[in-house]
């Protein structure tokens, strides 16, 4: 690890010679908005995707300047009917527009792994006669091709859909990501004070206080990635949870939101389909009821594994820390030299309820059969906090996930043991036990030392009794694979560079958390995880975006 170490600084160091010599003097625009506006990315980005100061206000106008937006238009919209037919509402359509030119973009990414000598230790568990698969040393990776569009309607009406057309090189793996519309500023119809209430329906990443979809970074926040499975295995105290949400998967309902990004309150509260099982919304078809799309049977299938909705919500404050007062609650952007974002502060707070459903062939005392529904309540809760000062950015979040545990009994009352199986007894009744918990979150820094270079530095860590006690049976439905410890931290130093505005060379070494393979039994019949190793990573990527 030392020898890749030096590696990664020696390479960083000419990485950053190298490109200085084609360090633009100029920035490009990138679509969509860019080419709306004919203004560099840097205008919204920091180093992109990450927003600066103007692109969150930009975002929280619905995709428009926050002022005078029609003076800075470049590309005139085509209207939607004329603007008298106001006067003439209800009696005509209510005029809107659509961007002049189609707001497409499209972004790819490509990937090269240098795995370490470790990975190796998994070849044990093929077992004695059996070839093991093979983890490469180094490996070139295609990434992401994805497609976007954004806009503006007129009547700030806002929309965005984004499609990956093509993940792993294989179009049948890509899907949609976010597409809504969103309503901004519709308290002004209550005369509510501007930009107080908006709403936003479709499918959407919640509003988490860190964006996963459009992160910087190579790899995903490993508390965005945590589903809680329960401990499952003899010896431990047993926990009938299977939850497969995650904070990185998508949301499919409506969303209120007020306030600002960039100073002052924000906050919102979504009400979303629920799905712990993780079942597709196109394998949730029936043969009686049609989904949409549908007048007899199939459709486009159903999102929901459960009648209840999960609720989110968020809530935060920011203090821009300026000692002059215009200069606080003004928007401040990307300036020749860079971004010029506020200093400042910011506290918030989010809180998720769910209430999973498993459902399960029961009989009860008399031998009748029926349909046992358990329902177990779970929340996830947590704080965040984010400072920034000039061009250096701290932030972070910590998170604690809690699922009741209701464990099948049968008809005599006596404890059915888990996993559930084709032969185990019919479940009569559920009874209380231990609840699934875990917890964790990350610290990041991102230091953008010049406007064409950022140096990052993350520390993630999660904490799951239950991961650590299934990784004992080495079970693979566990979010992390055999961690040594119940705590698994992980440290991912790296760098990013501005080649052009719109393209970029990244790199990202993962420290990750202690794994194992090999485990001895106890005098009690228990088993402990022996000789630890990491399967540290380091990680390249090319990426551009047209």
């Amino acid at each position: 690890m030392i020898r890749l170490a030096r590696t990664f600084i020696v390479g960083a160091g000419a990485g950053a010679a190298i490109l200085m010599l084609f360090a633009p003097s100029k920035t490009y625009a990138i679509p969509p908005f860019a080419r709306k506006y004919q203004t560099s990315c840097q205008t919204c980005h920091s180093d992109f995707p990450k927003l600066n100061d103007f692109g969150k206000a930009f975002k929280d106008a619905g995709f428009k300047f926050p002022t005078d937006d029609e003076t800075y238009v470049k590309e005139p919209p085509v209207m939607l009917g004329a603007p008298a037919n106001k006067d003439s509402f209800p009696h005509s359509i209510w005029p809107g527009e659509i961007p002049g030119m189609p707001p497409v973009g499209l972004r790819y990414n490509q990937f090269f792994q240098y795995t370490g000598s470790k990975r190796n230790q998994f070849n044990s568990l093929a077992g004695p006669g059996n070839v093991p698969g093979l983890i490469p040393a180094t490996d070139f990776q295609a990434g992401f091709f994805s497609i976007f569009t954004a806009g503006n309607m007129g009547s700030d009406i806002a929309f965005w859909v984004d499609d990956d057309l093509s993940v792993s090189g294989e179009n049948a793996a890509g899907g949609l990501g976010d597409a809504y519309l969103k309503f901004v500023n519709i308290g002004r119809f209550a005369k509510l004070p501007k930009d107080s209430l908006s709403f936003r329906a479709g499918q959407f990443e919640l509003d988490l206080p860190f964006t996963q979809a459009r992160s910087i970074n190579l790899s995903p926040y490993d508390i965005y990635q945590e589903s809680n499975i329960g401990a499952a295995i003899p010896g431990a105290a047993p926990q009938n949870v299977s939850n497969q949400f995650s904070f990185g998967n998508v949301a499919r309902g409506f969303e209120l939101s007020g306030g600002h990004q960039y100073g002052g309150y924000h906050y919102s509260v979504a009400v979303f389909d629920q799905n712990t099982t993780g079942i597709s919304q196109a394998a949730n078809t029936f043969p009686y009821v049609p989904s949409a799309t549908s007048s007899a049977s199939g459709g486009v299938g159903f999102t929901s594994d459960s009648n209840p909705k999960n609720i989110y919500a968020r809530a935060s404050y920011r203090f821009n820390l300026e000692g002059d007062a215009k200069i606080r609650s003004g928007i401040q952007a990307a300036g020749t030299t860079g971004p010029h974002d506020h200093t400042y502060l910011n506290f918030g707070s989010f809180y998720m309820h769910g209430d999973s459903l498993q459902r399960l062939p029961g009989v009860a005392a008399d031998g009748s059969s029926f349909i046992l529904d358990n329902r177990e309540p779970y929340y996830r809760v947590g704080g965040d906090f984010s400072f920034n000062y000039r061009t250096f950015n701290v932030y972070g979040l910590y998170m604690l996930g809690h699922d009741a545990n209701r464990l099948p009994v049968d008809a005599t009352g006596a404890a059915i043991p888990l996993p559930l199986s084709a032969t185990s007894p019919v479940a009569a009744g559920f009874v209380r036990g231990v609840p699934a918990n875990f917890s964790g979150g990350f610290v990041q820094a991102d230091y953008l030392v010049l406007p064409w270079f950022m140096a990052i530095m993350r520390w993630d860590q999660v904490n799951s009794p239950a991961d650590r006690i299934n990784g004992l049976a080495f079970a693979t439905n566990t979010p992390y694979f055999a961690p040594y410890n119940s705590t698994r931290d992980r440290f991912s130093p790296g760098v990013q560079f501005l080649i052009h505005a719109n393209i970029k060379a990244s790199f990202e070494y993962q420290i990750r958390p202690l794994q194992f393979v090999k485990e001895t039994t106890l005098p009690n019949g228990n088993f402990l995880a022996v000789n630890p190793f990491r399967a540290n990573t380091a990680l390249g990527a090319l990426e551009f975006v047209y």
